[in-house]
């Protein structure tokens, strides 16, 4: 389960662990710490509304 987030030339790819309430950063391009900081932000504000959304679109945790 994954999330990218793209901002201008700047892009980040993170991965959900809904078992444990965590994200690991993938990747990141063109990113400012700041940048950075806010996806995470975001991310975790929302943290089981993305997982809902990914598990009713995609069926599962492991979908790509």
């Amino acid at each position: 389960m994954h999330i990218h987030a793209v901002k201008g030339e700047a892009e980040c790819k993170y991965w959900l662990h809904p078992d444990r309430f965590d994200i690991t950063e993938q990747f990141e391009f063109r990113c400012t710490p700041r940048l950075r900081r806010e996806v995470r932000q975001i991310i975790l504000e929302h943290f089981d509304e993305i997982v809902a959304a990914w598990r009713e679109d995609f069926g599962g945790d492991h979908a790509e």
